[in-house]
């Protein structure tokens, strides 16, 4: 068997191999699609976060601890909004609303220039003092060689982003710096079509509003979702065959 032949062959091989494990992954997400026709999507329990497969404690880079320094005859606590108590979220299970604000507009524009041009040429009247050698005239021109590059690259970006909405979450963790965890997630179906929206990180107290409220912004290793399921999601993806095909063809 020829070498190309060998290679077709193992290509072939690979890409219905790839084919068939893209059908059985599909087919499981058929059989749940089958199953749900004619159904609203079914919303998710309300569930621990911490208790879900694959949750993971943050751990950020915390400072050296110092001991706790207390004013002697002061009813004032550092840190707090309220004189008789605090009444934002500083503990875990603790709940707080998150404002997402995310205007986001970028546009850049590039574009790229090369030329190059280059030219040798040598002569050659005489070869070591003879005019001929071996009876055959030494030519005047024996190198010339031209060369022409050019390269012209543009590249642009427009894109604008909006999300502006409110979600609660909940304190899962309280870091040995006195920074929270927080995590929240809401569901909401309208018809057929569920919307999901997801919202994680780390907050400092001192960054939470006397209202119990914090702007994304001051999260920090932000983690924001927005998405959905549902039968106009499911319209909107390309079937798995495609998918699989627009990465094994290179063309």
């Amino acid at each position: 068997m020829s070498q190309p032949y060998r290679s077709l062959t193992r290509t072939l091989l690979t890409t219905t191999a790839l084919v068939l494990v893209a059908a059985f992954a599909g087919g499981c997400s058929a059989i749940d699609r089958l199953k749900n026709i004619g159904e609203q999507p079914k919303l998710s329990a309300i569930e621990n976060p911490t208790a879900q497969p694959g949750y993971k404690p943050v751990q950020m880079p915390m400072p050296t601890p110092q001991p706790a320094t207390y004013n002697p005859n002061s009813l004032w606590r550092n840190g707090s909004r309220a004189f008789f108590k605090d009444q934002r979220a500083q503990q875990v299970g603790d709940i707080l609303t998150v404002t997402v604000n995310i205007t986001d507009t970028a546009q850049f524009a590039n574009e790229t220039q090369l030329n190059r041009t280059g030219n040798i040429n040598e002569d050659v009247n005489n070869f070591f003092g003879k005019g001929k050698v071996l009876g055959t005239a030494v030519p005047g021109t024996t190198l010339n060689a031209d060369g022409t590059t050019a390269n012209d690259g543009k590249g642009s970006i427009n894109r604008q982003e909006t999300l502006q909405t409110h979600i609660a979450a909940v304190v899962t963790q309280v870091l040995p710096n006195g920074n929270l965890v927080v995590e929240g997630k809401q569901e909401i179906r309208v018809n057929f079509e569920m919307r999901e929206l997801i919202v994680a990180g780390v907050v400092r107290p001192e960054d939470i509003q006397s209202d119990n409220t914090i702007d994304s912004t001051k999260i920090a290793q932000a983690r924001i979702a927005y998405g959905g399921k549902g039968q106009l999601t499911d319209l909107q993806q390309p079937r798995y065959g495609q998918q699989v095909f627009d990465v094994l063809l290179p063309f």
